[in-house]
């Protein structure tokens, strides 16, 4: 049996795979793995995504953590950023966030925080499998004034946008802003906050009805934000997604700009005002070459981590760096937040913009994208950490590094959120890399299928 937790928490298909009862086993052995040392009667903030399944399986979840003595909050649809915040400030004893992020509306997840707003290490995720396995052998169950109650807090976004443009205090006045909510749970707090700094901005996909999250927009679509950033003549194009932990841009001209290149805007920006601790970045082994060069020249250290925020997350910590992330766009402030931050990250760069006077264009000059393709092989969720275990398949894996060593490089790797393994070729000649790319992954899936 594979492991139940992904580098998200737990995801799958709403109501096949992340059933209410899988949903209610998580909430009672996660309450009880994460407060079974406390002196007293554990609360867990609890919040959601715009899907139509959110509110099914956060009331599930609930009803297990209060049935093995747990208080819940639950703060409805608020970004993941925003639970992860509050979990700390309000001294919760853990957070849990029901969302598939990027993914389509019939996907969910459930994912999890500890009291300081931390998602969790591997050992604890796999006490909270173990217990499930066992059928929650160790729990005792309370009776009387030991179950657990809910209570509903309807003041969380405010405190979340107060929070951001706190964090990162700039005028926006005179800046038209076009940002594309995805129909997630960016819908109201992204909006709120560039308004509230003074921008001038046009919301699309911020009509959420619970069956539109991510569809065909958001940072996984952004062909009508480019577009609509171009017609409006805005200074800047937003794209969130579903969860709103992650960020991508778009430049007056309709170019994307991704995580990387913001990152290393905003990186450069904090190196120049002394507060790029260690002058480091951490980021992935799927972040652009072009990327790294840009770090070397600017003067920055950068690390590099499996991909996966969390992996980008221990390796802050660890080494005390203030700002990580991806090039998908979850991107970490971690002096203001613990975990990926879509509206920290468009306030910190829409900040380098008004400070330097410049365009995004401009700034996006600081790195030269080198030519990617990435393509996913669909496989059974089951398989997909098998790949190496085909021989055709390492073979044409070995056959493919030699062919590009020192003029690129060649990335394959399981997705820790889909049934997918991904191919990623990184090169000069994009034609090239995208055929071999697509080969690779076309033998990967026909052989696993």
């Amino acid at each position: 049996m594979s492991r139940m937790f992904g580098t998200d928490g737990v995801r799958g298909i709403a109501n096949e795979e992340l059933t209410p009862d899988l949903a209610m086993k998580l909430g009672m052995a996660g309450a009880y793995v994460l407060t079974r040392k406390q002196n007293h009667k554990p609360t867990i903030m609890v919040g959601c995504d715009t899907r139509i399944s959110g509110d099914m399986l956060a009331n599930a979840l609930m009803a297990g953590a209060c049935s093995v003595g747990a208080n819940c909050v639950y703060v409805g649809v608020v970004p993941t950023p925003a639970v992860a915040y509050l979990t700390r400030k309000h001294m919760m004893d853990a957070g849990v966030v029901i969302s598939a992020s990027h993914n389509p509306v019939e996907f969910n997840g459930i994912k999890f925080f500890d009291c300081d707003g931390f998602k969790l290490p591997d050992a604890l995720e796999d006490e909270i499998e173990d217990q499930i396995k066992r059928n929650m052998e160790d729990i005792k169950f309370p009776i009387g004034p030991g179950v657990g109650k809910i209570k509903l807090r309807t003041d969380a976004k405010e405190e979340y946008i107060n929070h951001s443009v706190r964090s990162v205090p700039v005028d926006l006045s005179g800046l038209k802003i076009v940002t594309d909510c995805a129909e997630g749970a960016s819908h109201y707090t992204s909006v709120e906050a560039l308004e509230k700094a003074g921008a001038h901005v046009i919301a699309i996909h911020n009509h959420p009805d619970g069956t539109n999250i991510n569809a065909n927009c958001g940072s996984t679509h952004m062909e009508e934000l480019c577009a609509r950033v171009v017609f409006e003549k805005a200074d800047v194009g937003l794209a969130f997604d579903g969860d709103a932990d992650r960020l991508l841009a778009v430049d007056e001209n309709g170019n994307i700009v991704d995580g990387d290149q913001i990152m290393a805007i905003i990186g450069r920006n904090m190196k120049d005002n002394g507060i790029l601790k260690k002058d480091t970045i951490v980021a992935t082994v799927m972040s652009n070459l072009g990327f790294s060069l840009a770090c070397e020249r600017e003067g920055i250290n950068l690390e590099r981590t499996a991909v996966g925020d969390r992996y980008v997350l221990e390796r802050m910590k660890e080494i005390g760096a203030s700002l990580g992330g991806e090039q998908s766009g979850h991107i970490i402030f971690l002096d203001e937040n613990t975990t990926g931050d879509g509206l920290l990250s468009a306030l910190h760069l829409l900040k380098v913009m008004v400070d330097s006077g410049k365009k995004l264009s401009e700034l996006a000059q600081i790195m030269e994208v080198l030519p990617q393709a990435l393509v996913g092989a669909k496989v059974a969720n089951h398989k997909k950490d098998k790949y190496l275990e085909y021989p055709e398949i390492a073979d044409a894996i070995k056959a493919l590094e030699a062919k590009f060593a020192g003029e690129g490089r060649v990335l394959i790797r399981p997705s820790g959120t889909e049934p997918l393994v991904r191919v990623m070729i990184e090169g000069k000649d994009q034609k090239m890399i995208q055929e071999e790319a697509e080969k690779l992954a076309a033998l990967i899936q026909d052989r696993m299928f």
